[in-house]
């Protein structure tokens, strides 16, 4: 089977029912997508898949359909994409485990709505747990985030 992810092509041979979170960590050693509860409840295993944001843990790998982005490949080797460097200026991040699906969440967000509210910005990014309550963080950080994005 084949994917591509981060713009790399990859022959896989696993079985087509296995969950794309562990194609990716197990097969790929792309360990930016986390496990967190595996049953898409948490967000941390998010990844986009043609831009739009998916849990990882609930997607067969034989059912992707597209381009595959984690954390890794969301900026460029260059620069950081928008999101990651709010994150990091607003110090978002404490224990850090969730910070990877939340990141992909928000620029999945941002990439439709540019300028988001701060209901538009909880609605989506609701479905992603924060154990240390980084909330108020990530809500200034996607804020930040549209506003780097603006010019």
């Amino acid at each position: 089977m084949q994917l591509t992810v981060n713009g790399t092509r990859h022959e896989v041979d696993v079985e087509g029912d296995m969950p794309l979170l562990w194609v990716l960590r197990d097969e790929l050693g792309i360990t930016g997508v986390k496990y967190g509860c595996g049953i898409a409840a948490c967000g941390a295993c998010t990844v986009h898949i043609n831009g739009e944001a998916v849990r990882s843990c609930q997607v067969a790998a034989e059912d992707v359909d597209g381009d595959v982005v984690t954390i890794e490949g969301l900026g460029t080797p260059d620069a950081m994409h928008a999101v990651q460097a709010a994150w990091a200026a607003e110090q978002v991040a404490q224990c850090g485990y969730c910070q990877s699906g939340q990141m992909m969440q928000a620029a999945a967000l941002l990439s439709q709505n540019a300028s988001p509210t701060d209901e538009e910005i909880y609605d989506a990014m609701n479905g992603n747990l924060c154990r240390c309550g980084t909330y108020p963080r990530i809500k200034a950080a996607v804020k930040a985030a549209a506003k780097a994005m603006e010019g």
